[in-house]
């Protein structure tokens, strides 16, 4: 027997697919206010289709944005105007990340692709003196607090999506279409071992099912 709350999620979800929008672009703009305002280099892992790494342009002189699907690469190049300073490489991180130094690093809803230390001490050894990590995740629901933010999350998702497409059915966004895979770790446990690796990182946890890591490496004075 379907319930009348299991109704609601599945007009919810029918709603949120004829409005698409990309959570994660959601989060653009708050990773920039993070970083300095002019940078040398910066790197994006996992990069999609690109559109962090385009924004990155505006702080650092150059942008390198890797991504282990060929395909979407591919379509990340064809929507990058050749004067832009990205350069975008097929490349699985954290093995195959370019060395650095780099003043700026960003992974956004990337991360629990990986397995986590590897991950973080692969930016974190690749991050200049002074540089700074911004990362935007995805955790396993486990607290009370978890379920209450994705409860939140969803009446505000279907407005969002509602208000971005201006009320029409819109076409799924090119950069939510690489293929991607649930969650493994809680938040909780996401931010023990990151601040095992990276004493000091800032989380929190975010509306529209993500969490945010922030750390600054401190080998540079300030």
């Amino acid at each position: 027997m379907t319930t009348p709350s299991h109704r609601i999620l599945q007009a919810l979800d029918r709603f949120n697919a004829a409005h698409p929008w990309d959570h994660n672009a959601h989060f653009h703009r708050w990773i920039l206010r993070r970083l300095p305002r002019r940078c040398d280099r910066a790197l994006d892992v996992g990069c999609g289709s690109g559109d962090l790494a385009r924004l990155l342009t505006a702080r650092a002189g150059r942008v390198h944005a890797i991504d282990a699907d060929p395909d979407i690469v591919t379509r990340a190049r064809e929507r990058t105007a050749p004067d832009v300073p990205v350069t975008f490489t097929v490349a699985e991180a954290p093995a195959g990340m370019p060395a650095g130094p780099y003043d700026v690093i960003t992974c956004v809803a990337a991360v629990h692709h990986l397995p986590l230390t590897d991950a973080l001490t692969g930016f974190r050894e690749r991050l200049a003196p002074g540089g700074t990590l911004v990362v935007v995740g995805l955790a396993r629901e486990e607290t009370a607090v978890d379920h209450l933010l994705a409860l939140v999350s969803s009446p505000l998702n279907a407005a969002t999506g509602w208000i971005r497409n201006r009320g029409r059915r819109a076409p799924r966004p090119v950069s939510m279409t690489a293929a991607t895979r649930p969650a493994g770790m809680t938040y909780r446990e996401i931010v023990r071992e990151a601040r095992d690796v990276l004493p000091g990182a800032k989380a929190r946890r975010r509306l529209f099912w993500r969490y945010t890591l922030v750390w600054r490496d401190g080998s540079g004075g300030r």
